[in-house]
């Protein structure tokens, strides 16, 4: 979801590149996140995979400015992460965080910095690219799993973000909304987002990644072109995770 800000003038609301240098996160004595340097610039697809436990999810939260790390720093665009700018970093999580409104409302809600007749416009825009514009004045809790994350990402891209921020978002869906979030993804990225997508599906993963970055026990083992790692990964933990094999530290 968006963060809850009025969306800004494009100029002042530049994020790109979203950079991480030295990122640590622990958690009960555990470091989650360990030493990572992530650069994300502009251009493309980039898949983040990794074992249950890698840290994917952490980092995209590091990198959104949702999480603060112990230590390493995030910067956007040169400058810390802040609300101001926020509107320009789409996030979409798993499971679909949607207001009690209708479908439409809850486009119009995250375009408040635009004019009444103008946030309607492109909130309906929105639902169409979607495929939900049948669907505007539908309470958004009443529709189908794989129609809520449509919209959560309808939603996400409305505000013409510079880079869109996914964790798992096909995670339980069938085949046909699969393919219809995936086929969104692909337009996103052809209309300039940067797209940054956590999966564990290695088939996903294969038909959409331009690069990959593969996590393991929260550090960062290979970072590649996705053609590189799908047809010869270089680590030991990378290719038994392509093989289906348990890692075990």
């Amino acid at each position: 979801m968006p963060f809850d800000a009025p969306t800004p003038d494009r100029k002042d609301g530049q994020v790109l590149p979203i950079i991480g240098r030295g990122l640590v996160l622990e958690r009960a004595g555990r470091r989650i996140i360990d030493n990572v340097d992530l650069a994300i610039e502009s251009g493309g697809i980039s898949i983040i995979m990794g074992p249950n436990g890698a840290g994917k999810s952490v980092l995209l939260r590091l990198l959104t400015g949702l999480l603060n790390p112990d230590a390493g720093s995030v910067s956007w665009a040169g400058r810390r992460p802040d609300r101001t700018r926020a509107p320009s970093v789409g996030l979409v999580f798993q499971k679909p965080v949607l207001l009690r409104r209708s479908a439409l409302a809850n486009i119009r809600y995250v375009l408040r910095g635009a004019g009444r007749a103008e946030r309607r416009r492109r909130a309906e825009q929105a639902l169409a690219r979607a495929g939900l514009g049948h669907l505007a004045r539908s309470p958004a809790r009443m529709l189908s799993g794989g129609e809520q994350q449509r919209l959560a990402l309808a939603r996400a891209l409305a505000p013409d973000p510079d880079v869109l921020l996914l964790d798992e978002p096909c995670a339980n869906l069938d085949p046909a909304a699969a393919g219809a979030i995936e086929a969104l993804i692909r337009d996103a990225r052809d209309r300039g987002t940067r797209i940054v997508l956590v999966t564990h599906d290695v088939a996903q993963a294969r038909r959409l990644a331009d690069d990959v970055t593969f996590l393991h026990d929260g550090r960062i083992v290979e970072q590649t072109p996705a053609a590189s790692f799908f047809d010869k990964p270089s680590s030991s933990a990378g290719r038994a995770y392509l093989d289906g094999r348990l890692l075990i530290d």
